[in-house]
């Protein structure tokens, strides 16, 4: 099961002609690769595309009826490597992936792709994670473009231009031979807007066409003489056929005056946040009607030399906006007008940042900057600028860190990795401590408090590659750590299978939650799911023992917290050879609180009986000394200050936030804390007999309570 279902939002995929269309951007790219005649879609789930997948999935009956082959490809690596459908054959087919995470994985089918090219159009839509909100590392998808010289659209964050330019750019793609990709953001993936609609089209060609009349052609193959010819072919042919289509078809775009002393250059994804700094300063309105000449690059690579000289004549100044470093398009373009011997002023990272997201409070005070350098009459008299800085650097926040608490990322309330690191913290304090080679996923979070375990990760499923180097018998076992999702990622090849080759004496921890989790949910070849569109319900264990591993462990249950340090403390302590596995299971919490609360509140509004597991802390019982959140950590455990005067040490205790997966209770009894936790059975629509049991209860702890108060020892005072 996926985070969120689109099953009733794909119905909008069978608009027709004239029809409008209106919804979220990730739909819309998918109702733009419907009308463009896509053939096949592939691709790996990650922010922000992940809900493209979810649609695509949701989508299989409009996609059938089309003709359209979906895939969930296993990697980035595969997605790409469908594209060779479009190598030999007119197929237009597109992937998805987030980048540059994905386009990393990608970038050796990528190389190859680019440098034979595509007879059909190709086309990979890049969730460019970059800036605010980020998850990965800062790095920008230009430089593979550039690499490989696949052409990079950067569409202006508007429904009508994203779909216009899937379509133009399957067509850049044929024209020039060439693989494109489709640059979308955090912001504009999740946009909502409307656009109208055209009718979806079927493949002219289609995929039983390619394979009933197979071609070939050598020269298309990545081998030599091909591939010194391809370079040539690269720079001479398709380079200026890419060029001459983005002018003739002018998917760049010009807005505001023709003339002007000043003039801004801006990626296509900028122009949201451009608008809106300059509707601040008084220069435009939030139509878009702006007062300063804007040249909008849908296509920022190439970068078309003509129209940047274009736009630079006849100016003083120009700002070039780009986010992110290096400065690839400054650069191009101080060349450009360098080698055109135009005198034009060139600005960009001096008065913007170098780094970090382009929001719209720094993008006011780059152009700011650029028009009280350049054309201060520009502004003029204008309103109030918003400014928080003032706010923020008042004496009494100078420093936020010391103010307010830092909020990391962490478990979910529930979580079923929650108890296995807390096991490994009890395994560290018998054994000592152990270099933990961690992994992308929920489970990283593990390297922060209270677990504090992990001291590298490199790479999603490559938490037991980066273990090799300490695969030596002697001394301490590594333990690597990688998920169900980073596990059939690459994992099971480039850890495990690496590990059992080389004779690696470490420790691999497998982390089942039966879904790819942290990207949304979506099943995966272990889901215990039924899938009618996939085949789920393929076991770890399998697979590891059919490369070869012979010491393999199965917990089936993570919240048994004892029986996970058990199973630990024996991978490092056996005297046997060779990589220890264990493969830790236990169901997602999230998404098992998605599956689970719709049939449990339907059945309480039904009227039937339904048990619900609470947990709480004896406030009399409990210590104050919270060794329980320290091992647990658990969202829902909080703390409580007493009315007793003489206590003055807040006690633990549990909000109403608690799922009731019983990881608290576990943690205490294992550690062999105090016996502060109890179980509560909450009943909805309790029997007759649900209710005598209650109030005979209820009226024997009244009567003891009676009888231990009138047994206690009094004081009078005189």
């Amino acid at each position: 099961m996926a985070e969120r279902s689109f099953a009733k939002e794909v119905e909008h995929l069978r608009l027709g002609e004239g029809e409008t269309f209106k919804g979220e951007a990730i739909l819309a790219i998918t109702k733009g690769l419907l009308q463009a005649g896509v053939s096949y879609v592939g691709g790996y789930q990650g922010s922000p595309i992940s809900h493209l997948m979810d649609v695509l999935s949701d989508a299989k009956d409009i996609l059938d009826e089309l003709g359209v082959n979906f895939q969930s490809s296993a990697n980035e690596a595969t997605a790409a490597a469908m594209l060779s459908a479009s190598v030999m054959y007119p197929l237009r087919g597109a992937v998805a992936w987030k980048s540059t995470v994905g386009t990393n994985v990608a970038s050796d089918a990528l190389a190859n792709l680019a440098s034979g090219g595509v007879k059909g159009g190709a086309m990979v839509i890049i969730g460019e994670d970059y800036g605010e909100g980020s998850s990965i590392m800062q790095e920008r998808t230009h430089a593979f473009a550039m690499k490989s010289q696949m052409w990079l659209l950067d569409p202006r964050p508007d429904h009508t231009c994203i779909v216009d330019l899937i379509e133009k750019g399957f067509q850049l793609s044929e024209a020039s031979n060439t693989p494109v990709m489709l640059e979308v953001r955090v912001r504009t993936c999740h946009m909502h807007g409307s656009f109208v609609a055209k009718d979806n089209v079927r493949p002219a060609f289609t995929l039983q066409d390619a394979l009933n009349n197979p071609s070939r052609d050598l020269d298309r193959i990545v081998l030599p003489p091909a591939a010194y010819q391809h370079e040539q072919e690269k720079i001479h042919h398709r380079l200026p056929a890419a060029i001459d289509f983005v002018r003739d078809n002018r998917l760049n775009e010009w807005f505001g005056p023709e003339q002007g002393k000043v003039g801004l250059v801006l990626q296509g994804g900028m122009y949201n946040n451009v608008i809106r700094a300059l509707q601040y300063l008084g220069l435009s309105d939030a139509y878009g009607n702006t007062q300063v000449p804007l040249y909008v690059m849908n296509v920022t690579y190439p970068v078309i030399d003509t129209e940047i000289v274009d736009f630079a004549t006849g100016k003083d100044s120009i700002l070039m906006i780009e986010e992110g470093q290096p400065e690839y398009l400054e650069q191009a373009v101080n060349t450009i007008l360098k080698r055109k011997g135009i005198a034009t002023r060139v600005q960009g990272k001096d008065v913007l940042p170098m780094g970090g997201d382009y929001s719209v409070q720094a993008l006011l005070s780059g152009i700011g900057a650029f028009l009280e350098e350049n054309h201060p009459h520009l502004l003029g008299n204008r309103p109030p600028l918003p400014d928080a800085r003032d706010v923020l650097t008042l004496p009494q926040v100078e420093n936020l860190k010391t103010v307010v608490p830092s909020r990391p990322p962490g478990l979910c309330t529930g979580c079923p990795e929650r108890p296995i690191f807390a096991a490994m913290k009890l395994v560290n304090q018998d054994l000592g401590e152990h270099h933990v080679s961690a992994d992308i996923g929920c489970h990283l979070f593990s390297i922060l408090p209270p677990f504090n375990l992990g001291n590298t990760t490199m790479g999603f499923g490559l938490g037991a590659a980066s273990a090799a180097a300490f695969g030596q018998k002697g001394g301490k076992r590594s333990i690597a750590v990688m998920g169900d999702g980073g596990f059939w990622h690459n994992g099971l090849t480039s850890g495990i299978g690496n590990a059992v080759f080389n004779k690696h004496d470490g420790v691999f921890l497998i982390v089942d939650n039966y879904y790819s989790s942290a990207t949304g949910g979506q099943d995966i070849l272990s889901s215990r799911a039924n899938n009618r569109n996939r085949k789920t319900n393929n076991p770890i264990i399998k697979a590891v023992e059919g490369v070869g591993a012979t010491w393999v462990r199965e917990v089936d249950r993570t919240y048994d917290v004892g029986r996970m340090k058990e199973v630990l403390t024996e991978a490092l302590t056996t005297k046997e050879e060779g990589p220890k596995i264990i493969i830790a299971s236990s169901e997602c919490m999230l998404n098992k609180q998605r599956r689970v609360k719709p049939l449990v509140t339907k059945a309480i509004k039904d009227g039937k009986r339904v048990v619900k597991e609470r947990f709480g802390v004896d406030e009399d019982v409990c210590t104050g000394d919270h060794a329980c959140i320290r091992l647990s950590g658990c969202p829902s455990l909080s703390v409580k200050q007493l009315d007793d005067p003489l206590r003055d040490d807040p006690v633990a205790a549990i909000d109403n936030s608690c799922v009731g997966c019983g990881n608290c209770g576990e943690v205490s009894e294992a550690a062999v804390l105090c016996p502060s936790f109890y179980r509560a059975d909450v009943i909805h629509n309790p029997t007759w007999w649900d209710k005598f049991k209650a109030s005979w209860s209820l009226a024997l702890v009244s009567y003891l309570q009676v009888r231990r108060s009138r047994r206690r020892v009094g004081v009078q005072f005189a």
